[in-house]
């Protein structure tokens, strides 16, 4: 009967410590994921500082692979405004999986020493 329990704790252990790593992988990836988003949003951002400044008839094109398109300064505005709202939404959406994450591990841990102290009650 023991020898069964230690098989489970074992593998209950096995399989924790998998989670983790993967885990753990996925929470440096979404962390990987937000510094650059972090960085894309001031980029637009600076960006549009330095465009506001400039006159109504200041000449602007929009690189596109190799090729430059004119734009109003009002649509190049409008798209740096929706970048920086695009890259606060995608990171909004990483934090919540990041805590997601990590709040599965913490059930996962909290399982192994449920059992544990099972375990030991018997």
């Amino acid at each position: 009967m023991a020898a069964s329990v230690d098989l489970e704790l074992k593998k209950a252990f096995s399989e924790l410590q998998a989670k983790v790593i993967e885990t753990q992988q996925k929470v440096k990836l979404a962390d990987i994921q937000i510094d650059q988003l972090n960085r894309t949003k001031k980029h637009a951002h600076l960006t549009d500082t330095e465009i506001m400044t400039l006159a109504e008839e200041t000449r602007m094109y929009e690189g596109i692979g190799r090729m430059f398109i004119l734009h109003p300064k009002e649509v190049i505005h409008n798209q740096l405004l929706e970048k920086q709202k695009m890259a606060e939404e995608k990171i909004k959406e990483l934090e919540q999986r990041k805590s997601y994450l990590e709040r599965s591990v913490k059930e996962a841990e909290d399982n192994i020493r449920e059992m544990l102290t099972a375990r030991r009650a018997q």
